[in-house]
């Protein structure tokens, strides 16, 4: 695994600040010397602690590399540039910690130094500012009750559609057991019809062989009717 990032800060442990820069240090230190020898570079570094101790390195001799660099023309540049930067980074530093004492002034604090007048200020300043949060949370409140109005109206339609949905399928239903029902009754009927061309099929026969229609009745009854009215007969002829 790789070293994890460090966030580059004040370190605030008293502890842990200094054995971070005896560390850093040594390790600036080598990477100095190690330019000097592998690239033939003149290099010089100079590091105050915070308890001003001084360390330092010279790849040659320090009093030669100052002197070098101060009849560099480069580094009057650089003096130049950091003449110029360091008034503007002042304005900027001055401009924040007013800032600062406002943000703190608006919250309460340190009001001891303003007059009257800026009080007053203050407070017109801060009336408008709960004026402008009172209309910003009515404006969110209202539109929290537009989605929640439109949220609603889509659940009504989402029912209505899933309760057109059964009634369908109970139509469905209804028409399917329907159309059983008639095939059935149709079945039956038709059996029916059957028995009946049967019957009157029966009687077309017979009366065409002219018998009578109960004579044929008794010629289809069982054996055992038959048998008992030739027993019948017998004693009758006795």
């Amino acid at each position: 695994m790789g070293r994890g990032k460090i966030e580059i800060k004040k370190i605030e442990n008293v502890n842990s600040r200094q054995v971070t820069f005896s560390k850093r240090r040594a390790g600036l230190l080598k990477k100095a010397k190690e330019l000097a020898i592998l690239c033939d570079a003149e290099v010089g570094v100079i590091v105050f602690s915070s308890t001003g101790k001084l360390y330092e390195f010279a790849s040659t001799r320090m009093e030669q590399i100052l002197a070098r660099y101060n009849t560099n023309p480069e580094s009057s540049k650089l003096i130049t540039m950091e003449n110029k930067t360091e008034p503007q980074a002042d304005a900027l530093k001055s401009e924040i910690a007013k800032l600062q004492l406002v943000q703190r002034q608006m919250t309460g604090k340190e009001l001891g130094g303003l007059n009257f007048q800026e009080l007053q200020h203050l407070e017109h300043q801060l009336h408008e500012g709960i004026l402008a949060v009172k209309d910003r949370k009515e404006q969110v409140l209202l539109e929290q009750l537009e989605k929640s109005k439109l949220q609603e109206q889509k659940v009504v339609l989402e029912n209505e559609a899933l309760r057109e949905q059964v009634e369908e399928y109970r139509l469905r239903l209804y028409r399917e057991n329907g159309q059983l029902g008639r095939k059935n009754s149709g079945v039956c009927s038709s059996t029916v019809c059957d028995c009946r061309s049967e019957k009157d099929g029966n009687s077309d026969t017979s009366l065409r062989l002219g018998l009578s229609v109960d004579i044929c009745h008794k010629r289809k009854k069982p054996k055992t009717e038959s048998t008992s009215n030739d027993s019948e007969t017998l004693m009758v002829l006795e």
